[in-house]
């Protein structure tokens, strides 16, 4: 990872872009890359979308925006002084204390306090989002990833 970050830096250096890599400019370019990996999905059925990577075409477009936003998301940690993988096992520790395994048989997929997060009004009832941890940020939203 250290290795493919540093390249992002030599590559950006060269080209004289580090006054554009502000970490402002990067989370923008960022979620652009991320909507471009989403728009290969859009309007797919699940059935379709989960055919996508068995077309050529499709999967190497896949292949070209997953490596998009990488790129960006490292570049974006480097500018902030985020280590990505201690970031992520911090964010998978937090979530594994708020959402517990389930202890009973039916409850796969409900937060600790039994709703399922994924029904909606089409299940007949509003989900409540889970309680948010507390942020140091609280203008971030800390839901589970």
């Amino acid at each position: 990872m250290d290795v493919l970050r540093q390249r992002l830096v030599d590559f950006a250096s060269a080209r004289r872009w580090e006054p554009f890599h502000t970490p402002k400019n990067l989370a923008a370019a960022l979620s652009v890359e991320a909507g471009e990996l989403l728009e290969i999905f859009q309007w797919l059925t699940p059935e379709q979308a989960a055919a996508v990577m068995s077309d050529p075409e499709r999967a190497h477009r896949v292949h070209d925006e997953v490596a998009d936003v990488l790129a960006y998301l490292l570049q974006f940690c480097t500018a902030v002084g985020v280590d990505p993988l201690e970031a992520l096992a911090a964010k998978i520790e937090r979530n594994e204390l708020r959402f517990p395994v389930p202890t009973d048989e039916g409850a796969a997929g409900q937060d600790a306090g039994g709703a399922d997060p994924g029904a909606g009004e089409a299940a007949g009832s509003v989900a409540r989002a889970p309680e948010r941890a507390t942020s140091v940020n609280p203008d971030v939203d800390d839901q589970p990833v």
